[in-house]
């Protein structure tokens, strides 16, 4: 079985927590040491301070320090007498009461001895003995007080050594002064390592009081780790349901927003996404179902003129002939408009971009257009722009869609009506737009208008010779020469096109 992300992440987690753990563990244990030791060091300058002043004041009463030499116990004794732990002047405590004899009183008599006869030891005469105390002991000095063992030396004026080693080497450093004049010198060299039984018990155990801290501090991150793991992936569990329903076609899944963090962005963005491909789907299959019905008409009429001239019915005049080449070049202008479509989604149409200068452009598109204009009752005016526009765009592309947008309001536009075709600059874009008057497009369907193959009015576009397809294939155009196309309600009463269009850097 393929290990989770949740267990990788757990184990991630806690991989860190025993490293962290165990560093800390690790460098603590070896502070408390390293403390541990400076502490005692500490603590013995002090003891070596008093070592200090119990020598300087058995130099002033002896004059020398002979006594001492090869004889360290001396000063070990002189060093219990200061802290108290011997009192070689006192007594031993007194003996108790019944110990004396002439408070204990005689023996008691047995039932064998005669009457009269006593003990001459406890006679009351004068000559009787007395019992003492039995004789005043002492008890033993401590071998080292202050643990200073091999690491402390003493040397004389002359630099001999009184105690401890000859050469002691580097460590902290007393004068013995006696009016004003060095009598000797103490040594004591500073500790390594803890050297007593009890301190090292005292630090092993705070390390492993440590250790133990360290293992349920671990133990509990685990368990936490695992918990917030698999708390952390249930939207992750729910987004993989979400795609494999997708992946099965069922586009109208959705996963559950849980929280607010990034996971549940990236929720919202597979949304979005089978929300984008549901309306993708749909767009196809109304696509498909109305290119089937586009090519069906005239493929119908077609079939109905060559069924009705092979049957006699209608004579294969010119008439017949026009009638069939005219539902040919409507069929041939949608399967164009379709491959110009299909080449602009898959990224197919080539550009060959250069200056142009836009007002002449739109100029000779009108002129060739005012002809017709003229012959379906329409007047077709251009407001060219009050400075030169110039673009850097594809000349043929472009005019391909100043011939699509004329075309639409030529073919839709009543008679007797208006086209005003008119250029601008807006900051740095070129304006161009074309509209017409009455009929106009109800409310709401302006942005329907480059949807593909959508009609205001089926019947009446398709007679008058639309696919529907004019507009989106604009739209692709005017949006890969780096602008905008939009459609508005026209102040003539009719519909308005706007393409705004970069200027060229130069124009900028």
């Amino acid at each position: 079985m393929r290990p989770t992300i949740a267990f990788k992440l757990a184990m991630a987690a806690i991989v860190m927590v025993v490293l962290c753990l165990g560093t800390m563990a690790w460098v603590t244990s070896r502070n408390i040491e390293k403390g541990f030791i400076a502490y005692l060091n500490e603590l013995q300058d002090q003891h070596l301070d008093q070592v200090k002043d119990i020598l300087t004041e058995q130099y002033r009463v002896r004059g020398n320090f002979d006594w001492l030499r090869g004889n360290p116990r001396a000063l070990n004794e002189l060093i219990a007498q200061r802290n108290g732990d011997i009192h070689p002047e006192a007594d031993d405590p007194p003996p108790r009461l019944e110990d004396t004899p002439e408070q204990a009183g005689p023996p008691p008599r047995s039932d064998d001895e005669p009457p009269g006869r006593r003990d001459p030891r406890f006679d009351t005469d004068q000559n009787r003995p007395r019992a003492f105390p039995p004789p005043r002991t002492r008890r033993p000095p401590p071998a080292d007080p202050f643990g200073f063992g091999p690491r402390l030396s003493l040397h004389d004026a002359e630099g001999r050594p009184v105690i401890g080693p000859p050469n002691p080497g580097p460590g902290q450093v007393r004068a013995i002064e006696i009016d004003g004049r060095v009598v000797g010198t103490l040594t004591l060299i500073p500790l390594r390592e803890i050297p007593a039984p009890s301190a090292v018990g005292f630090v092993r155990g705070q390390i492993h009081d440590i250790l133990w801290l360290a293992g349920a501090l671990v133990l509990l991150s685990a368990l936490l780790a695992v918990w917030l793991a698999r708390r952390m992936l249930r939207p992750i569990a729910a987004l993989r349901k979400v795609t494999e329903s997708i992946a099965r076609g069922k586009l109208d899944a959705r996963a559950p927003l849980i929280g607010r963090d990034e996971l549940a962005d990236l929720a919202q963005h597979v949304n979005t996404m089978a929300m984008a491909l549901e309306t993708n789907e749909q767009q196809r299959r109304k696509m498909l179902a109305d290119v089937s019905h586009e090519l069906r008409t005239p493929l119908s009429v077609i079939r109905g003129e060559i069924e009705a001239l092979q049957d006699g019915i209608r004579v294969a005049d010119a008439k017949a002939l026009a009638s069939l080449h005219q539902e040919v070049l409507r069929l041939n202008k949608l399967v164009d408009d379709l491959y110009q479509l299909t080449l602009a989604d898959a990224g197919d149409l080539h550009y060959q971009k250069q200056r142009i200068d836009l007002a002449q452009l739109v100029m000779e598109m009108t002129d060739n257009f005012r002809a017709r204009a003229a012959m379906a009752g329409l007047q077709l005016i251009f407001r060219p722009p009050q400075r030169d526009v110039t673009i850097v765009a594809d000349a043929g592309r472009l005019a391909q869609v100043i011939n699509n947008l004329l075309e639409n309001s030529l073919r839709y536009t009543d008679a007797g009506g208006s086209i005003v075709a008119s250029l601008r600059v807006d900051g740095l874009h070129a304006e161009l737009s074309v509209e017409d008057s009455a009929p106009g497009v109800p409310e709401g369907a302006h942005k329907l208008l480059f949807e593909r193959l959508y009609r205001v009015d089926q019947a009446r576009s398709r007679s008058r010779g639309g696919s529907g397809l004019g507009l989106s294939i604009c739209k692709s155009l005017v949006e890969a020469q780096g602008g905008t196309i939009v459609a508005l309600a026209s102040t003539l009463g009719g519909l308005k096109m706007l393409v705004r269009l970069p200027m060229s850097s130069e124009e900028r």
